[in-house]
């Protein structure tokens, strides 16, 4: 795991090297183990290293025999070993132990094919100095970003969006689209990004420029099959099981200790059990505890340790610890969010690093992969009772499914009605299983600005959605089209970046992700729907392939949605009266009014709702930290960016 930044000068202009120590300097937490510069001519490459793999030999940027190519990389190429012995066998000769290496011989072997044959998660740049071209590269489903801008002094590139903002020329201003779509989806639509002028690599994309032309274009895509030859639970379940056996054990390639991430829930347990399985003993496992018992899982977490023997290490969040360091995870978010769920896994990564670990297996993926999400339960139920409208028992399961909303469990038929769209006009939306989400989070836009509701007319972000369909989606099944959006939206834009790779590498931990080995993930797009969630048990084939790997109350108990405390997090003390000293300034009205996103007096209205701990709702706890963030992203990335790190 690294950080990687390049530049590629207009006209011929010479790379200074200045420059790329700018653009790498502020991604050094990706990187701390060392720093490396290629320059020729108008192209530079830089590089932040964490060393986990060939620890005396792996250092980049890495050139091939002659060198004529170069690469700088961030991930991991879990197929390497056989990779490299198949690239020997063709006569390719290697100087180092790393995978690295092994990325630079298959380009020369296979060219902007090589990404066919790798297994892994990756963001990656080569110069190929034979032809004047440069390669970039993001793995299948996004675990690695990726991030790219023209700029007055030319394309630049970089894991994150800060290193972009580095480069003197680059202009800094919040892209309103973006940020309509943040405040529909959650996640903008890539390459959108909320920063005017930076675009996003899509997960399964490779770019190249040569000779001044771009071209971006996939190499992979999510496609849902459902294959006749596995229709046999027994077989599909032995086949799971066997998959993911070895998705993990490839994942433990390092040369550096693994622990893993044990959260309490059923994947992180089967994770930490298929390592049990490899033969490796006493895996180091972390988690996080709440101090408040609405969020807290401790004890499941706790019982699966001692199931499993693993030696296990928590730290206890509290929504105080939240509010503090809610700014740093801003600064890496780089984005705002509508939850403060990071927050805690920030805290989290750091507890790995403090105890001298780079790399953690964990169990995201699965849900998307398997079927594990409330969102495909409640579709299911909604489509139900859109279709016999006299059901009394669908509402009662609407009201089960989610025990935390409290609201929720009050309101009528009637209302509910209404909320999940259980009507037969919704049913024939491409989006149907995301209505209500999607619904609740547009809500939120009634606090923009008038300016930037006049910047807005004539925006539908979900027109623009419907655009970016694959040509199949409306051949798939309905739980599959529900699939797809998690997997190919939220997953990388959301789960595997705010939460996942931002908060990881705030402190320089690497995360490995079983569930999504693409293998994992193809053969889970060719099972059938119903081996995915039987009725309304969730992750069906999945449980009965683990059996009692784990322990029955993990693999039995009801799905809780990790979640953390928000609007609580930011009143200072805890206790009613005042918020935190940043969050009085960020909302103020002079500085909303100075941000220009939103309207002074509609957020002061809700501030003070927060001020007092009367902030109860999905909707304005959403709201609070939704505008929160943004003010933050505009404080930090647009007034007062830093010109180092």
């Amino acid at each position: 795991m690294c950080g990687i930044a390049g530049i590629v000068k207009q006209n011929s202009a010479p790379v200074e090297r200045p420059l790329l120590q700018r653009m790498i300097g502020m991604v050094n937490h990706r990187g701390p183990d060392a720093a490396g510069f290629h320059l020729s001519g108008s192209v530079g490459l830089a590089h932040a290293r964490l060393s986990i793999i060939d620890l005396g030999g792996g250092h980049q940027p890495m050139h091939n025999e002659d060198k004529t190519v170069w690469i700088t990389f961030n991930g991991e190429i879990f197929n390497y070993v056989e990779l490299r012995e198949d690239l020997l066998k063709k006569g390719h000769r290697f100087q180092t132990q790393s995978d690295t290496e092994v990325i630079i011989h298959l380009y020369e072997e296979k060219g902007e094919d090589c990404v066919q044959y790798l297994n892994g998660q990756w963001a990656f740049a080569i110069w190929d100095s034979r032809s004047a071209r440069l390669f970039l590269s993001r793995d299948r489903v996004g675990v690695r970003p990726l991030f790219y801008a023209t700029t007055p002094e030319g394309f630049a590139f970089a894991s994150e969006i800060k290193s972009l903002l580095a480069v003197p020329s680059m202009r800094r201003a919040i892209d309103m689209e973006a940020l309509d779509e943040l405040f529909t989806f959650w996640v903008t639509l890539p390459p959108r990004t909320i920063f005017a002028g930076v675009s996003e690599l899509p997960p399964g994309h490779s770019l190249v420029l040569e000779r001044g032309n771009l071209r971006v274009q996939p190499y992979w895509t999510l496609d849902y099959n459902p294959s006749k030859g596995l229709e046999n639970e027994e077989e599909a379940r032995e086949a799971l099981l066997e998959l993911l056996l070895d998705a993990t054990r490839i994942r433990l390639r390092s040369d550096v200790p693994v622990g893993a991430y044990l959260s309490g829930g059923l994947d992180s347990t089967v994770i930490a059990a298929l390592v049990n399985k490899l033969g490796k003993t006493h895996l180091k496992t972390f988690s996080v505890a709440f101090e408040d018992k609405e969020f807290d899982e401790s004890s499941f977490q706790n019982e699966a340790s001692a199931f499993l023997k693993t030696d296990h290490q928590g730290v206890l969040c509290s929504s105080q610890d939240i509010g503090r360091v809610f700014p740093e995870v801003i600064w890496h978010t780089e984005k705002p969010v509508l939850r403060t769920a990071p927050a805690p896994l920030f805290l989290l990564s750091r507890l790995v690093r403090d105890q001298g670990y780079k790399v953690v297996l964990t169990g995201e993926g699965s849900d998307e992969v398997l079927g594990g999400y409330d969102i495909f339960k409640e579709a299911k139920i909604r489509r139900f009772w859109a279709k016999y409208p006299g059901s009394k028992f669908r509402p009662i399961l609407l009201r089960r499914l989610y025990p935390y909303m409290k609201n929720l469990q009050s309101q009528s038929d009637s209302y509910l009605r209404a909320f999940f769209h259980v009507r037969k006009e919704d049913l024939e939306s491409p989006f149907f299983s995301h209505l209500p989400r999607w619904d609740t989070t547009s809500k939120l836009k009634v606090f923009f600005s008038k300016e930037a509701r006049d910047t807005l007319k004539g925006c539908n972000a979900m027109t623009v959605l419907e655009g970016l369909l694959p040509a199949r989606y409306k051949q798939w099944d309905s739980f599959s089209q529900s699939q797809y959006l998690e997997a190919a939206y939220l997953l990388p834009g959301y789960i595997l970046s705010s939460q996942g790779d931002r908060m990881a590498m705030a402190h320089s931990i690497e995360g490995r992700f079983p569930f999504l080995d693409y293998r994992v993930v193809e053969f889970a797009s060719r099972l059938s729907p119903q081996l995915k969630m039987k009725v309304l048990n969730e992750k069906y084939l999945l449980k009965q392939a683990v059996g009692d790997l784990i322990p029955r109350a993990i693999r039995n108990r009801h799905k809780q949605p990790y979640r953390a405390p928000d609007s609580q997090s930011f009143l200072a003390g805890g206790k009613a009266g005042r918020l935190f000293e940043y969050v009085e300034e960020l909302l103020a009205p002079r500085a909303i009014s100075e941000g220009g996103v939103f309207d002074a007096g509609s957020v002061g209205k809700l501030s003070e709702k927060a001020r007092q701990g009367q902030i109860i709702s999905v909707k304005d706890n959403m709201a609070l930290v939704g505008i929160l963030s943004t003010q933050l992203v505009v404080d930090q990335f647009i007034k007062n960016f830093p010109r180092s790190a």
